[in-house]
């Protein structure tokens, strides 16, 4: 019999789920593939991301959440009810489901989540913000009188908040994430190849070779090159194309989308309380999330902010783990959690 509470980091990316007692269980992409003769769902996760780009018209292939948040409550629902029979397919329950959530999302985007996960089963729907559940998955104890500075950055959204005491300082929050990056470097090999690549071709020279580059870096990155297939653009060129992409042009067409996550992440730190400040830049800014991955990132925050940027031992999994262990502090938390029930 499995744990009856459970924690689910819904990302705009990847759906993780940690059961109680257990951990975490599955771990797969946030895409369903749908018969659009019967607009029924066919495929999810793994299954339904190995058919982007290969389907026939008959069938689409979709991610029903944009930006870290629900955007097809039916869908999404889906989604959830076939994850939860994988790592559950013979007992039915009734769990108590914690949702990880961005910070700044709207009141009517909040009843959405609570709404979807009741449909699939659950008797009560608690929500944790990222940036808290990512320090409790980190194992810091935001119970102290001491500044904690996390930056979540997912697939949809960076998060970047201060807590203190068990509770959020101040918060912020941007749609730029892992899936950005992605978007850049496609339209980078576009403008620079005439050469049109799919999302994860994408995410793997993101992967692979990219970087962001600080000017004190500790050492100079090694040029590396992948190669990658795409399609050219217009006429007889319209076809299959391989082109050697270099790390340091990905270096410099990532760079924007860096610089507007820093001058998020400094319009934070600005209004945060001095005594908290000069927490943080004893403490350091804990980094999570699988765009936190991106190579260089933490030396370049480093540089922008004047204290250690760093990341959790275990930057993909921790929102997931904290939002698995967060039943613990559900009578302590001041801000960033909350609690619903069936009527």
């Amino acid at each position: 019999m499995i744990g009856s509470d459970i924690g689910i980091d819904l990302g705009t990316a990847s759906t993780i789920i940690y059961v109680s007692g257990k951990g975490i269980v599955l771990q797969e992409p946030s895409i369903v593939a749908i018969d659009n003769r019967t607009d029924k769902v066919i495929a999810v996760g793994s299954e339904a991301k190995a058919m982007l780009g290969r389907t026939a018209n008959a069938i689409r292939v979709v991610q029903p959440l944009k930006d870290g948040v629900i955007s097809d409550d039916r869908v999404t629902g889906q989604m959830l009810k076939i994850f939860l029979k994988k790592i559950n397919p013979n007992k039915i329950f009734k769990p108590r489901i914690c949702v990880c959530i961005p910070s700044k999302i709207t009141k009517v985007q909040r009843r959405s989540v609570v709404d979807t996960v009741m449909s699939i089963g659950a008797r009560n729907v608690f929500l944790i913000e990222e940036p808290v559940a990512a320090a409790i998955g980190s194992g810091i104890d935001i119970s102290k009188a001491s500044g904690i500075a996390v930056l979540d950055m997912g697939g949809g959204t960076t998060d970047i908040a201060v807590l203190s005491m068990n509770g959020i300082v101040c918060k912020d929050s941007i749609a730029i994430a892992g899936n950005t990056f992605n978007e850049t470097i496609i339209r980078h090999i576009k403008e620079t190849y005439s050469v049109d690549i799919g999302e994860n071709s994408a995410d793997i020279l993101k992967r692979e070779i990219a970087y962001v580059a600080s000017e004190t870096m500790s050492q100079p990155r090694e040029e590396k090159r992948f190669e990658i297939k795409g399609q050219g653009q217009g006429g007889a060129e319209k076809l299959p194309q391989s082109i050697v992409v270099r790390s340091s042009e990905l270096a410099e067409a990532l760079r924007d989308d860096c610089e507007k996550i820093i001058t998020v992440l400094q319009s934070v730190l600005k209004n945060t309380p001095p005594e908290l400040v000069a927490d943080i830049s004893r403490n350091g800014l804990l980094m999570t999330g699988g765009g936190s991955m991106l190579e260089g990132l933490d030396e370049l925050l480093t540089e922008r902010i004047g204290f250690k940027a760093y990341r959790s031992p275990n930057p993909i999994d921790a929102v997931a783990i904290g939002t698995g262990e967060s039943f613990k502090y559900n009578k302590k938390l001041l801000d960033g959690y909350s609690g619903y029930s069936r009527s």
